[in-house]
């Protein structure tokens, strides 16, 4: 199966979860107040239900059109625009009849049942898999930056060590290019002096422009080879597994940035490589091809970096009781990284706008074949969004309605409903303008990369 359809399918297998179990947070608090619900959906039934029953007093269905989900509270103001209902006298079983307390639940249910399930998936994956991970400090001989354009954009380049971002200390390697991201001010350590780098305001906006979608930070390592393919232009070269290469036409190298540097100031042309491997050296003859490949392939075994003082790695087990915090605090912390980021894309002048996708951007999420830790890793974050998303206070969204019941328990006033009419057509107006934008900026990258 291609990898199009394989994140197809998790992207509608978590969307569908999702959604049901968010509307589940309105269904049950709503049904606990004896507040009549008429219909249970996931996805929107526009003219038409793909299936429908009902049982009881509500009708369960599924919609043909896959961009979201809802229940249909009676007496209540909401995506269906229902006047009619509103226009007769409320009824005991009525949302509208019920105190602002009540309907407070109601409305927070979904986005609380969002939060929550994020919180147990990455309890359950902390107790599942624990954590591991590179620690940033142990590599002593600085980061490599493997996007010079982005480095020179912002103030760093090969060999730095960024110590923290906003003064939040870097522990773990593989955070660091979300912290810039998301950050203000670096501090670097460079050739023994530390300083303070402001982060360009538009940063991300030409980090969106790179053509590789990649890190622009990697780990500096040395050339340890695992093996020689059998198809490889070098086949039969006198490398074997375990050596490192240490020189090439006689200039010493440590890291494989500097083995780039000079091999591609040699393309085409054979060089002497000088390898190691315990306290035995050779030297080899070894033929560049037009791709800049020497036509190895080298280690990318982390515990054996480890084993050779390369870098550290940290590596957890959670009991059970131990993933409870260690979930909870990943999932205060993604909300915490998300928040970051939906200021900077509110923010014009960092170009984050730029990035913003629909559909087709949360599909790019899941892996190319079909790995559950990284499923499950993903839908929790995707919740986390729904979560966040939901509430803002926006009218159509869960935070608009939360909105108004707010200032109607300080103030005492309960807003008329022609006004919740017109603030739903409103907000339903915005969320049509954002989705069409999200999308639009799917396409527009598929078409023009």
């Amino acid at each position: 199966m291609s990898p199009f359809f394989i994140k197809a399918i998790q992207l509608l297998l978590s969307l569908s979860f999702l959604i049901v179990l968010h509307e589940l947070g309105h269904f049950i608090p709503a049904k606990l107040f004896k507040t009549r619900v008429e219909k249970f959906y996931l996805f929107f039934d526009v003219k038409y239900s793909l299936f429908k029953k009902k049982i009881g007093e509500t009708v369960y269905g599924i919609g043909w059109l896959p961009l979201g989900g809802y229940v249909k509270i009676a007496g209540m103001i909401d995506e269906s625009m229902d006047k009619e209902q509103m226009a007769g006298p409320p009824q005991p079983w009525e949302f509208r009849s019920k105190p602002a307390w009540q309907r407070l639940i109601i409305m927070l249910g979904g986005v609380t049942v969002n939060f929550i399930l994020a919180i147990i998936i990455y309890v359950a994956l902390a107790y599942a898999y624990g954590d591991a991970y590179i620690k940033a400090d142990s590599l002593k001989d600085g980061f490599h930056v493997t996007n010079t354009e982005i480095g020179d954009k912002l103030g760093i380049k090969t060999g730095d060590n960024i110590l923290a971002v906003d003064g939040n200390p870097i522990e773990k390697f593989g955070s660091l290019p979300l912290e810039i991201i998301n950050g203000n001010v670096m501090t670097i350590l460079r050739n023994g002096t530390t300083f303070d780098q402001e982060i360009p305001v538009d940063f991300i906006a030409k980090l969106l422009e790179m053509e590789e979608k990649t890190s622009f930070l990697a780990p500096r390592f040395p050339f340890i080879i695992a093996e020689v393919p059998k198809d490889s232009h070098n086949k039969g070269i006198n490398l074997n597994k375990g050596d490192v290469i240490i020189a090439i036409n006689g200039q010493k190298v440590t890291y494989l940035d500097e083995i780039k540097t000079i091999i591609d100031q040699n393309i085409n042309k054979t060089v002497t490589l000088t390898a190691k491997n315990g306290a035995s050296e050779k030297t080899v003859e070894a033929k560049i091809n037009e791709n800049g490949q020497i036509g190895v392939i080298r280690t990318r075994d982390f515990e054996d970096l480890e084993k050779r003082g390369v870098l550290s790695l940290k590596k957890i087990k959670y009991s059970f009781l131990e993933s409870i915090p260690a979930g909870i605090d990943k999932g205060v912390s993604t909300l915490g990284s998300y928040v970051k980021q939906m200021k900077k894309i509110f923010n014009p002048s960092t170009g984050a706008y730029k990035g913003v996708g629909g559909f087709g951007a949360i599909g790019g999420l899941f892996p190319d074949s079909w790995n559950w830790r990284a499923f499950w890793g993903t839908t929790a974050f995707i919740s986390i969004i729904l979560a966040f998303m939901n509430i803002l206070p926006i009218p159509a969204l869960d935070g608009g309605h939360v909105m108004f019941l707010l200032y109607e328990i300080i103030t005492g006033r309960k807003p008329g409903d022609k006004f919740m009419e017109y603030a739903q057509l409103t907000g339903f107006i915005i969320l049509i303008t954002l989705l069409l934008f999200a999308n639009g900026n799917d396409l527009y990258k598929l078409i023009f990369g």
